[in-house]
Parts: C-alpha cells; structure tokens; sequence
C-alpha cells in the first residue's frame, strides 16, 4: 500500500462520492478509481459500495479507514520530528488527556517552554484512558496524562502531586443539594449517570466497589459517559446525578444549575503522566519531558 493511495481513499470516505473527492484531489476520476480499485485487488477486498449518489464503505473499508487515519497521522508526525532535528528547538508534541484539574500542572509546563521555546506547538487530544492509550501505544501520541486505575507496566511515568476527588453533580434543586456530602444511601435510590470508572470492569481498581460494598450492583445506572461535559448537559436536563470529579464542572457560579458533592467516605483518585518505555523522542518531546521531571520528580 502507498501512502499516496490512503490519502486517495480517506478523500473517498471523507466526500462520500469518487467524483468529490476527485476534484478535491485534482484528479481525473477515471484515474481515482483506478487506484481504488488496485487497492481493493491488493488488499483481496471490496472497500467501497457504489451507489447512484454516493459512495458508502464497506465493514472492510471502516477498517481500512481507520487503520490509513492512524498510518497518516504516524507518518506526518515522523516527517515533522526529522524536519525539527536542529539546534532550534522547535516541532509537535501529542498529549493525550482525560478530563481532570491536574491539567493545570502540564499548562504551567507548556507555558515556560514556549515563552523560550516559541517554535515548539502543542497538540492535545482529550478521551479516557481507553483512547489515550490506544493511541499512545501506536505512536501517535508522545504523552498521556491519565487518572487511575491504569495499567503502568508498559510504561514509564510520573506522578501528579495531587489527587481528584469523586462526588456527585446534582441539579441546586434537588432536595440533596443542601447536604455537605453524599453518602452512599444518598444514591442507592437516585438515577445514575456512570462514568467509566465506575463500570464493572474498572471498579475494582478505582475503589468503587469498595466505597458501594455489596450495593454496587443496586445502583440504578441510566446512562454512562465518557467526558463530563456532556454527563453535565444530562444532569441539568433532569436524567439523573452524575457521579465524576471535582473542578470539571462550573457549579459555583450564581448562573450554574448544578452543585458538586463530594462521596462521604471521601474516595480519590491519582494521576500519572506516562510515556512509552524506551521511547525516542524529539528533541522538543525530550525537552517537555525534562521539565516534566524537573517539576514534579
């Protein structure tokens, strides 16, 4: 496969018809599908279903299409970091985050390096550590900055110096609202909005099970999220309470419909900056890594 026809066969997907992305490419079309069609024969598969108006993809060009995506990505990251091997520090670096306060600690990191450092640029791609992961393993991401549990054994990391903490996002309407805390009766009988930490896979490590003991699987969980951003839109819209982290969310402000409550026991959750074990990196991606360690080893 040559990087040129992926880049030929993301146009397809992205158009939605050979003649669009033709154009867009400054091809002829007889010769786009031409090229499609060597590929489908090298690959022993049929990417494309051609229909009157549009093209559609195959379970098999979904495949492709995301496996060209990541292919591309890689390959412009690699011609950048050879483009940067100068004595000017300068190039790309991909941070993976999940949603956290611990943030701040890497903003203040890429602040000092770029008042010295103005040619260096920052790319941060936000998901859970499912996502961060999987790209940080295929290369496409430098760092991940990721809340635990999380499986540390691939890579090398450092810790935050400090921990999130769980609770509740609950409408000011509700009757709870007024209390300090949120104890676990408080929610036996509430509609849940899960976050991921929180499903049976990951609750174990995260202390869940412990904190909700022989009443986990009595929670009336109606929906579950990934960002909490979108959990937030579910909470003020009536759906249920959101059990996340402190400072994602604005509830203090006179103008926000929503409160947080932090979980009575208190229940917390570390965080780590990680990379891949022997990793080579930039010169830009080395510089951010030693400030990382001046800062918080």
């Amino acid at each position: 496969m040559e990087i040129r026809v992926l880049k030929y066969f993301l146009a397809i997907a992205r158009e939605g018809s050979i003649t669009g992305a033709a154009n867009s490419l400054h091809l002829t079309q007889p010769t786009l599908t031409r090229q499609i069609q060597e590929l489908e024969k090298e690959l022993n598969q049929k990417l494309l279903i051609r229909g009157k108006y549009k093209v559609t993809l195959t379970p098999e060009g979904m495949i492709l299409k995301k496996r060209a995506q990541e292919i591309i990505e890689m390959v412009e990251k690699t011609e950048a970091e050879f483009q940067t091997l100068s004595d000017t520090i300068s190039g790309d670096i991909y941070i993976g985050c999940g949603e956290t306060d611990s943030m701040k600690y890497i903003a203040s990191v890429i602040k000092e390096i770029q008042l010295n450092n103005p040619d260096v640029k920052f790319h941060i791609y936000s998901g859970n550590a499912e996502d961060v992961t999987e790209k940080l393993d295929k290369g496409l991401l430098d760092f991940g900055l990721l809340i635990q549990p999380i499986d540390l054994s691939k890579y090398d990391n450092l810790a935050m110096p400090e921990k999130d903490v769980w609770g509740v996002i609950i409408r000011k309407d509700n009757p709870l609202a007024k209390k300090q805390s949120i104890q676990l009766n408080d929610l036996i009988n509430l509609p849940i909005i899960a976050s991921r930490q929180m499903s049976e896979k990951y609750s174990a490590d995260s202390g869940f099970l412990d904190w909700f003991g022989e009443k986990f699987k009595d929670l009336n969980i109606v929906a579950t999220y990934n960002l909490v951003y979108n959990a937030a839109i579910m909470v003020k819209a009536g759906i249920g309470a959101a059990v996340t982290l402190d400072k994602l969310v604005d509830t203090t402000s006179l103008t926000s419909e929503v409160c947080f409550l932090p979980l009575e026991p208190r229940l917390e959750s570390g965080l780590d900056i990680v990379w891949k074990k022997h990793q080579v990196f930039s010169p830009a991606a080395k510089l951010f890594l030693d400030k990382l360690q001046e800062r918080f080893k």
